[in-house]
């Protein structure tokens, strides 16, 4: 599925439901872009964005919740 298949707004309103969250630990999610091959690039800021664990927080809360809702999406990964 292509990224034009995809819809932003769908990947937004995933992360409008976590943000609150993040933003309770002092971080935030950002949503940078979809490729046409499925994978979302968010951007963490805040204490998100330092935090050692932020690995785990990206792959085990906001890709899979994202994957969940989304058919298409393939990975989210973190961008500068």
């Amino acid at each position: 599925m292509v990224a034009s298949l995809i819809d932003k707004v769908k990947i937004q309103e995933v992360l409008d439901t976590l943000r609150p969250y993040l933003q309770a630990d002092g971080g935030d999610v950002e949503l940078v872009d979809v490729t046409d091959e499925g994978v979302v690039q968010v951007r963490l800021q805040g204490a998100c964005g330092t935090c050692p664990s932020s690995i785990y927080t990206l792959k085990m809360g906001i890709e899979e919740q994202i994957k969940q809702h989304i058919p298409g999406v393939t990975e989210v990964i973190s961008v500068q």
